[in-house]
């Protein structure tokens, strides 16, 4: 559906640079949001606009003033809405416009997507573009009708006027082309009930990967496409392909992908862990905003792909990516906080991108001295490596191998080298300002957080990652679950508020059985269960088969959003079909499988032409047209066993044990005294048992020789 908006010859969207002179904040205006928690919201409490946060009786107090809204939607770590609010929303001839003719919200789209979703889908029908900050005009009752990314203060001041002058002069027109914006929201919102019994076949999804294949870059990894996003379910999906269908040249190619995102400057090579995405091609200037969310899953994504491969660099990957998450952003509860701004202080004290992050070469020769040439040539501090007004972004092409030979040392004698150096630049850097901190916990995240830390610990096998893990997961159930089995979204300064979005139930439902996996204390899948039984009985729809993105206990904007798309984070929809389907093995007769059969086959059309928008649901695909293994493990050395065996990559699994009795019916009735049997199972009917993990491992991974 394309929706044209053909009255306003205004600038949706504007890629204009534009640097902060000063990060010096003055206190002459405060406004409402001095009353949030959120750290985005704060940075805008004294700006001279009359801002609000997003609350009933503003949208209430909207509708009886008869004013317009203007709803800008941001985030902490937003470079882009930094510039913004430097332009307009801290000018007072600005807020002057905006508080005469508009009630003024900010929203923090971390703490509210359930709004952010709509909106963006708005101005995505109008524009055909996105992004942050994303700024709304909306009638009163909050149905928008324009809207605009980054806008400078000329063009922004002309669309404000506009705007109100239109609203005030025709207001029938405003108000129908609001109602066809709404109507189309709804349009592309629709997901039907595929009444079709046949599912999704090997042979389509083969055709299916085909097609994407014409998409990867083989040579620099990713998609050929600047800029690049690392798209972990993206190469997640493909290495579960890969191994199990053996496909060789799509593992090529998602080494290729890992490795060149490693040696990228997109990852931070002197404090760890991961940037957003990067700006070019080859995987080097980041947007250097850190997020957990990316962090979360790419621990998870390089763990899977050590176990597949054993390739060090990957373990080097999810140590140093860790270290950074627990440094930078694990809360002394076990919480985890949300991101690290993409601007920081320079040293004349002017907030720039990536200010914190970059070197100049006379720098790293005061520094390093004689090792510079070592140096310079692992990260190259060259014409590769430049960036801009002679800033460099660490960056590798070779590996260690390589340039050890060529500097006449040992790969050994070449990794101390770079690891003292590396420290050298850590507390040089150290005494630069930090980026700005957005410490917000929020569930869903820690829940992709707390599945990284579970997939470290199983398939790297340090016990300092389960026990993060376990004192992450108390936290969430501490602060974040209510005595209800619902949950909160966000969590900060010792409050939770917010009601959980699907979002936050399908993750943290997720994150619980992989943790049931690695620990065999069925609290953690009992706690699944339960937030798996509240979530459909508060945010499933019958008519679709689908699950709503908010519960029915809350307040609808327009629609309420049925999320399918795999983006970064992949749909609430897709994660709860898998979880879904894994709980149908434990929980026999409670009809979760059939539901996430249906789910799948409701999406299933869009696969052909568009399977990297919908990556998290493939692994369904494969679930059920292959062999899909329930290992039971009974008896006093069942813990021991189950560390051996979910040490192997084996995506078409789930792993349970127990030493004694169970009530969950794939463990009964299997103990037999002074010994430890495994049983591999597929739907329910096992194979004969057997008493150590490498039987267990032949009749699940080389079922050809069992």
């Amino acid at each position: 559906m394309s929706l044209k908006f053909p009255f306003f010859p205004l600038i949706l969207m504007a890629v204009l640079g534009c640097n902060p002179k000063s990060n010096e904040v003055t206190h002459e205006h405060t406004n409402a949001l001095i009353h949030e928690t959120s750290p985005y919201l704060l940075q805008h409490a004294h700006n001279p606009v009359n801002w609000e946060a997003w609350h009933p009786e503003v949208l209430e107090r909207a509708k009886k003033e008869d004013k317009l809204l203007l709803i800008s939607i941001g985030y902490a770590a937003c470079h882009w809405c930094h510039v913004m609010e430097k332009e307009c929303f801290e000018d007072p001839e600005v807020a002057k416009v905006m508080n005469e003719h508009f009630i003024n919200i900010k929203i923090d789209r971390e703490e509210r997507p359930d709004v952010d979703q709509i909106y963006m889908d708005a101005i995505q029908i109008i524009s055909g573009n996105g992004g942050w900050p994303l700024n709304i005009v909306a009638l009163p009752d909050g149905r928008p009708f324009w809207g605009a990314t980054y806008v400078p203060k000329e063009n922004w001041m002309k669309s404000l006027h506009q705007l109100a002058d239109l609203y005030q002069k025709d207001k029938p027109r405003i108000t129908q082309y609001a109602s066809d914006l709404a109507n189309g929201l709804h349009a592309i919102n629709l997901v039907e009930h595929n009444k079709e019994s046949d599912l999704f076949n090997l042979e389509q999804l083969e055709a299916s990967v085909h097609n994407w294949s014409q998409y990867f870059d083989i040579f620099l990894g990713g998609h050929k496409r600047a800029p690049k996003f690392m798209m972990p379910n993206n190469w997640e999906f493909l290495l579960h392909y890969a191994t199990t269908q053996n496909r060789k040249d799509i593992m090529e190619f998602v080494d290729t992908t890992l490795t060149r995102m490693a040696y990228g400057g997109i990852f931070d090579h002197v404090g760890g862990g991961f940037s957003r995405y990067a700006v070019d091609t080859k995987w080097h200037v980041p947007h250097f905003e850190k997020m957990l969310y990316d962090n979360g899953q790419l621990i998870s994504l390089y763990a899977k792909t050590y176990a597949v491969t054993k390739n060090e660099l990957y373990k080097k990957v999810v140590e140093e990516t860790i270290a950074f998450t627990k440094e930078e952003l694990l809360d002394e509860n076990g919480g985890f906080y949300s991101s690290l701004d993409a601007d920081s202080l320079d040293e004349h004290g002017n907030l720039e991108e990536g200010a914190y992050y970059v070197w100049m070469k006379e720098e790293l020769e005061r520094l390093l001295g004689n090792d510079l040439e070592v140096f310079q040539d692992y990260f190259n501090i060259n014409s590769y490596g430049l960036w801009e007004e002679e800033n460099y972004v660490l960056i590798r092409d070779r590996n260690d191998e390589e340039l050890a030979q060529k500097h006449g040392i040992s790969v050994l004698g070449l990794q101390k080298k770079m690891k003292a150096d590396l420290a050298i630049l850590k507390k040089e850097r150290s005494k630069r300002p930090k980026p700005r901190l957005d410490d917000k916990i929020l569930t869903s995240w820690n829940a992709l957080m707390l599945k990284g830390l579970i997939d470290a610990y199983r398939y790297l096998g340090n016990q300092e990652y389960l026990d993060l893990a376990l004192k992450n997961a108390d936290f969430i159930q501490k602060e974040m679950v209510k005595e209800d089995h619902s949950l909160y979204r966000n969590h900060k300064q010792g409050k939770s508020t917010i009601n959980a979005f699907l979002e936050d139930y399908a993750t943290l439902i997720d994150a619980y059985i992989s943790l049931y996996e690695v620990t065999f204390d069925e609290q953690w899948l009992y706690n699944a269960k339960s937030l798996t039984d509240y979530a459909h009985q508060h945010f499933f729809d019958v008519d679709s088969g689908m699950y709503f993105f908010t519960s029915d206990e809350d307040r609808s904007l327009i629609r309420r959003s049925i999320e399918t798309n795999d983006n970064v984070i992949s749909s609430s929809n897709s994660i709860m079909a898998n979880n879904l389907f894994k709980l149908d093995k434990l929980f026999y007769g409670e009809g979760y499988g059939s539901i996430a059969t249906q789910m799948l086959k409701n999406v299933q059309q869009d696969f052909g032409q568009r399977a990297q928008g919908y990556a998290n649901w493939l692994h369904l695909v494969l679930y059920l047209n292959q062999n899909f293994y329930e290992i039971a493990l009974v008896g006093t050395q069942s813990k021991t066993m189950g560390t051996e065996v979910a040490s192997h990559y084996i995506p078409n699994s789930i792993l349970a044990g127990s030493k004694g009795k169970s009530n969950l019916e794939l463990l009964q009735n299997r103990e037999v005294p002074d010994k430890t049997l495994a049983y591999v199972c597929i739907e329910g009917a096992c194979k004969l048992p057997v008493s150590t993990a490498e039987e267990v491992l032949v009749q699940v991974m080389y079922p050809e020789q069992d």
